[in-house]
């Protein structure tokens, strides 16, 4: 039975060094990090800055265009594109300044 176990364990460890899971749950932590990160970095300092450009009582998540009885929340999904952009800009620029871009290439 102790055997059985041991190999059961041994199996279960190789099989999250082969399949890279360690890594991904590393960067899976840190990529929740870095959104919690740049929310912040665009709702408390992006967009007080475009708000400046709006109107002084106005926040880019408050512009909202009304048509008839629809109100379409502009302000807030541009808040969403601008969190979006920013964190594909992290991202990219983590992956180029750790070189990290050249662990999927092939090896010649």
């Amino acid at each position: 039975m102790k055997k059985i176990i041991k190999d059961q364990v041994t199996g279960f460890v190789e099989f999250i060094r082969a399949r890279g899971v360690v890594g991904f749950t590393v960067g899976f932590v840190i990529g929740g990090a870095v959104s919690t990160t740049v929310k912040a970095l665009v709702d408390d300092i992006i967009n007080p800055l475009i708000g400046l450009l709006l109107s002084p009582a106005e926040t880019l998540t408050g512009l909202v265009l009304v048509i008839g009885s629809s109100t379409l929340k502009v302000g807030n999904f541009l808040n969403n594109v601008i969190n979006l952009v920013v964190i594909m800009a992290v991202v990219y620029f983590a992956l180029k300044l750790f070189r990290l871009d050249r662990l999927d290439k092939q090896k010649p």
